[in-house]
This record gives structure tokens, sequence and C-alpha cells, in this order.
């Protein structure tokens, strides 16, 4: 299984990290952390859809994707389009890497989501050392105290969480945690396989007052009208802003699309 092999390989990768840098070293980085620390969940929570426009170089379903535009480029475009910025940064599937947040951080006083493959407390301490202000925890790859002592030590580093979800079980063990932030993944991390239709299935678990994303498989306009219909306050959106040449314009289209929708037009 595909997930399987990424979470492998991101053990020996942290293996490396901390031969480069100790866990005692990153705690402290993390600790001395003085850069700008931009809420991500307000940033979900403005009126109308709000949109997470990221950063990433590949995919295990996609393979290498060619940018049209350079990284400053796309994040000057990012900050007058979209509410908050995710960033890869698993090296051995996704091409990313911590360099890229670092770039982005002094780019955009956007929200910044990590976005990688948590399985680490290392990890947590990396990412506020970093400037991110948000990290993925991926209930499919953690187990119910995982997920719990991970939110806490999140919660304690001044960081959001991002809870993603792929089935009602999932769902389940995220909303038991006390998540604040709720993603459904369309892509099924198993084969990569990608249904929108998870998101419209698992919405009426999601309490209202939650922030509530949708992440991969929006590339269209009827996309993005099928997803206003499942009452989500966010989309994640990677491939389709990648492959642009305008992700501003993009965007700004699609935010349109989303309020025409809700207001039956």
């Amino acid at each position: 299984m595909i997930l399987d092999k990424i979470v492998e390989d991101k053990k020996f990768r942290l293996a490396e990290h901390k031969a480069r840098i100790s866990l005692q070293d990153m705690r402290r980085m993390a600790e001395e952390y003085d850069g700008i620390s931009p809420s991500f969940r307000e940033g979900l929570m403005k009126p109308g859809i709000s949109i997470i426009g990221e950063f990433k170089k590949a995919s295990p379903s996609l393979g290498k994707i060619t940018s049209k535009i350079d990284l400053t480029d796309r994040i000057d475009e990012y900050n007058d389009s979209v509410d908050c910025i995710s960033c890869l940064t698993e090296e051995d599937h996704f091409l990313g890497n911590v360099d890229y947040l670092k770039e982005i951080r002094a780019l955009s006083p956007l929200p910044i989501l990590r976005k990688d493959f948590m399985i680490d407390e290392y990890q947590f301490y990396e990412a506020k050392a970093i400037g991110a202000n948000a990290i993925l925890l991926i209930t499919g790859i953690l187990d119910d105290v995982q997920l719990r002592d991970f939110y806490q030590l999140t919660t304690e580093l001044g960081l959001d969480a991002l809870f993603e979800a792929h089935d009602e079980s999932q769902m389940d063990r995220a909303l038991r945690c006390g998540a604040q932030i709720v993603g459904v993944n369309n892509r099924d991390l198993r084969d990569f396989s990608i249904h929108l239709e998870t998101t419209k299935v698992l919405s009426k678990m999601v309490p209202e007052d939650w922030t509530f994303v949708a992440e991969s498989g929006i590339v269209s306009d009827a996309d993005v009208a099928f997803l206003a219909e499942c009452r989500v306050d966010a989309f994640l959106i990677g491939r389709a802003f990648m492959e642009s040449e305008n992700p501003r314009r993009l965007a700004r289209h699609w935010k349109e699309v989303y309020e025409g929708k809700m207001n039956g037009i």
C-alpha cells in the first residue's frame, strides 16, 4: 500500500533530520521562534468560502509537477487571492522540503500549513521552528493515543491542527479528539483514487460550529459547485493551482463560482 511506504520512508528521513539537529536543539529552536504567527483557523473562518493554496512539486498520483511560475511569483499571487497556504515538506514522494516552507514564510503574511506525514514529536517542534502555523494530523496513520498526544503538543506550541479523515470511522475519531478543524481528503491515500462524494457523505457528521475543509480533487467549476452544497468552509487546492499560469485569477474565479452557487445564480 502506498501510504505504508510513505510512512516507512518518513521514518528513515526522520533519523537523518535528528542526526543533523537533535530533538533537544529542535525543541529549543521552536521555543525561541519569534516570527509571525497568524491563526490558521481564523484564516478559514471568513465570510464565504476560504481557499488554502498549496505549493507542491510532485505527488505519487500525479508524478512530478511542472509549475508554470516560480515560487516567488506564486506566493505573490497567493497573497492576493487565497486565505492560507499549504506547503508539502515530505521529501521522497512529494519532493517537498522544509526549506520551501521557510522561503514561503519569508514571502507571505498568510497562515501556513505544514503538510506532511506527522508521526513523531520532532516534526511538531520543527514545524514551529520553520514558521508553520498549522500541521496536518492524518487519522489514517495515527492511533487514538497519538492523535490526542500530538494534538496536545500542537496546542502547546501555539499551532492549529487540521485533522484529516477519509471515512466515517476516521471522522468519528477526529471529532472525539476535540478537533476544531476537520478536513475530508477526497483522495484515498491507500490507492490515491479520488471521489468528491466522500466530502458529501462525511459532511453530515461535522458540527456546524467546527471548521470544515474539502481537500483534493478540486479541478473545475463543477467541482466547486458540487462542494458548495456540502457546507464546507474551505477548499484545499493543489494540482489545479500548481498547473495554472495564473492561480490568482483562478482562485478569485472559484470564489465567485461558490458565491454564485450559494446565492442560487
